[in-house]
């Protein structure tokens, strides 16, 4: 260990050492901060500390089992597993599984993912009789997502609320919490929440996991929101031995509630609190780092530091401006394979970032036109594959047999018969009475209009799931759920929907994936089970979202800045630097360019090599060509004073920008219906 620790650069040595009391380790790009928080775990266990002392906290669960892994090189791997490393969300996860009755949240409760959150947020709109033209059920869930992250409430809202808007994601909210107790499920930000409201409200339960966690350290600290840093401060407040990592100049994650202040302020909130800066970078050419410290440092708010490389001097920055976007990518792909028929580079050597969805389109065009294969990152999960879907409500239904997202979603796959019009009734039904769609339809008889025969099939479909349940499926899961798969006849949903054969086995191949998940689940798990087994998915689904690892084949690799996150590459096309794009036209009106500086220093610092950077000088926009302004950080990049027609310009960009944000906003209730009264709950 004391070897492992020599090998260490001086500020590496004193993040890993210093283990007793609150630790802040700034953590600059490259600089080796995964090293430093896997010895630090071993260095603590060679101390004698206990492993099931230390909780590692990271936010996916892809960092968490390369942390795993890598302290079981270090300890070996029976005292790696008894490590508690893992995600913020699985952590609550399975503190409500054990406690969850505590604050009102039965033990069999499931996880909703995004897909489901979206169905259960077109239905609060739908009790509300709110068209989905008046507000995007997918803003509607940002708004209330981000509130949540902040702690507030919607009670809070419909209070302070300052407009029609105000009130009516209050009380949409209000719904869609409704829906989701009553579904006996939790979204990702409930599991946060509920998680805080036990340790703040159950000081045993608080207690003892200050007692058995004497040892607490965070990754990535920058994107915590306040429920997680409330956790944190709950479990670690006492002993105060707490060592978090991360960066404040890469915290790009504030329009989902990452606080960046709790990064800024740990020192004053932990008083005492030793920070350690690395510094040193390990990954980019003295020329790249150069051009990400004199961007960075325009940022007022942020912690004093700058990244030294520890390469030899590589070659220069370059910036190109084209006439417009199709130029654009047709340089920069002309690069591309100049550089690799002159066998210069691999195409995997090669990543073009970007700021919006809308940007790489000319630049897939580009590729295929010189037959140059590509990975464009954050394309359809797995998880969002209709069949996948499908089978997973399944399982939901058996472990949780009033889920009513779940149940509306298969009740008619394969078709059973169970028409629109009965659906609509049910739901209707259920709505008024305060109940979920699965207990309308055990009371049945008492729905007006309905037609009792599809009710029938209905029951007698839950009436399977529940003898399935009771069979018990921990003895066997992948088989349990092959049988279940082949009992409710889903192949024939496959096989209605996809008539040309290899279309077929294809999508069947998803549903066959689940079992192999199954069966890797039940070998690693210590108590397998339904439950942990929909939540281990659940997790993994959002992990996806979070984790944007392109594939390893030879191909350039598209992505935008913020799936790059985490990710290096030795050649660099950073594009779009125009104003509006980086920084974003929202940014400006809404007071984040900080943010937007940070999302470029982010993708200047994926670069180990060659970072090239290019603008347009003109793009499409609305169906027009209109002319486009080089960013101001490029201006910052090159350490000059943008000249002053270009501030003139870009004072007129930001109040068009301020209008229309102005002019959404009252557009955005005109003509909305008042929202309904609340349904009485019985």
């Amino acid at each position: 260990m004391q070897e492992l620790i020599a090998s260490l650069n001086p500020e590496q040595r004193a993040a890993v050492v210093t283990t007793e009391g609150p630790v802040l380790v700034l953590a600059g790009a490259g600089s080796g901060k995964t090293r430093v928080i896997t010895v630090r775990i071993a260095h603590l266990l060679a101390k004698g500390v206990s492993p099931s002392a230390v909780l590692a906290m990271t936010f996916t669960n892809k960092a968490a089992a390369e942390m795993r892994e890598r302290v079981a090189k270090l300890v070996g791997k029976d005292k790696a597993a008894e490590l508690t490393v893992g995600t913020f969300h699985a952590f609550a996860a399975r503190l409500l599984r054990e406690h969850g009755p505590k604050v009102g949240i039965g033990a069999n409760f499931t996880i909703c993912d995004g897909s489901d959150q979206q169905s259960a947020i077109k239905g609060a709109l739908r009790e509300l009789r709110i068209g989905e033209a008046v507000m995007q059920p997918s803003a509607l869930h940002a708004k209330i997502s981000l509130a949540k992250n902040r702690l507030e409430t919607s009670a809070d809202l419909l209070k302070q609320a300052a407009d029609d808007e105000d009130e009516l994601v209050a009380r949409a909210w209000q719904k869609y919490d409704e829906h989701l107790r009553r579904n006996r499920t939790l979204d990702f930000d409930d599991l946060l929440l509920y998680a805080l409201k036990l340790l703040r409200e159950h000081k045993a339960v608080k207690d003892a996991l200050a007692r058995r966690y004497r040892y607490v350290m965070v990754d990535e600290y920058q994107d915590t929101n306040g429920p997680q840093y409330e956790i944190v401060r709950q479990i670690a407040g006492s002993h105060r031995n707490l060592c978090v990592v991360g960066d404040d100049d890469q915290s790009i994650y504030g329009w989902r509630g990452a606080d960046i202040t709790k990064i800024l302020s740990f020192d004053k909130d932990f008083h005492g609190a030793k920070v350690v800066r690395l510094e040193t970078n390990y990954r980019s050419t003295p020329e790249i780092l150069s051009a990400a410290n004199r961007v960075i440092r325009n940022n007022p708010s942020r912690h004093a530091k700058e990244l030294r490389s520890a390469l030899e001097s590589g070659v220069p920055v370059t910036i190109a401006a084209a006439e417009d976007e199709t130029a654009e990518a047709e340089h920069v792909v002309r690069e591309i394979k100049k550089l690799v028929s002159e066998r210069k580079a691999k195409l995997s050597d090669f990543a073009i970032l970007f700021r919006t969805g809308q940007q790489p389109r000319p630049f897939e065009a580009a590729l295929r036109s010189q037959q140059l294969p590509y990975d464009l990152v954050g394309g359809m999960s797995f998880f969002d594959r209709k069949e996948v879907r499908d089978v997973l409500a399944y399982l939901k239904l058996v472990a949780n047999p009033g889920d009513e997202t779940s149940l509306l979603r298969i009740v008619n796959c394969p078709p059973r018969g169970v028409g629109k019009t009965t659906l609509e009734r049910v739901v209707e039904y259920a709505t008024a009475q305060g109940i979920s769609a699965c207990e309308a339809f055990d009371r049945g008889a008492s729905i007006p209009d309905v037609n009792q025969e599809a009710v029938a099939i209905v029951r007698r479909l839950r009436e399977e799931l529940a003898a399935h349940a009771a069979g018990g499926m921990e003895r066997d899961l992948p088989g349990a759920i092959e049988r279940l798969v082949e009992r409710v006849g889903y192949r024939a949903e496959v096989e209605r929907l996809h008539a040309d054969p290899l279309a077929r086995d294809a999508r069947w191949a998803g549903v066959t994936e689940i079992y192999d998940f199954a069966a890797n689940y039940q070998r690693r798990a210590r108590k397998p089970s339904l439950l942990g087994f929909l939540e281990e998915l659940t997790l993994k689904s959002a992990d996806e979202q979070e984790d944007s690892d392109a594939s390893t084949r030879e191909a350039v690799k598209l992505m935008t800045l913020h799936a790059a996150k985490g990710l290096e590459f030795p050649r660099v096309y950073l594009v779009g630097l125009e104003e509006g794009l980086l920084p974003h036209a929202r940014s400006a009106a809404e007071g984040t360019i900080e943010e937007e500086r940070r999302l470029m220093y982010v993708g200047v610092t994926r670069a180990q090599r060659v970072l090239s950077i290019t603008w347009a000088k003109a793009r499409a926009k609305f169906g027009k060509r209109m002319p486009s302004m080089p960013s101001r950080f490029l201006h910052e990049l090159k350490g000059v004073a943008p000249p002053k027609e270009w501030r003139a310009i870009e004072s007129a960009l930001e109040d068009r920008s301020r209008r229309e944000k102005k002019d959404r906003g009252r557009g955005s209730t005109a003509g909305t219906a008042k929202p309904a009264k609340r349904a009485s709950r019985r």
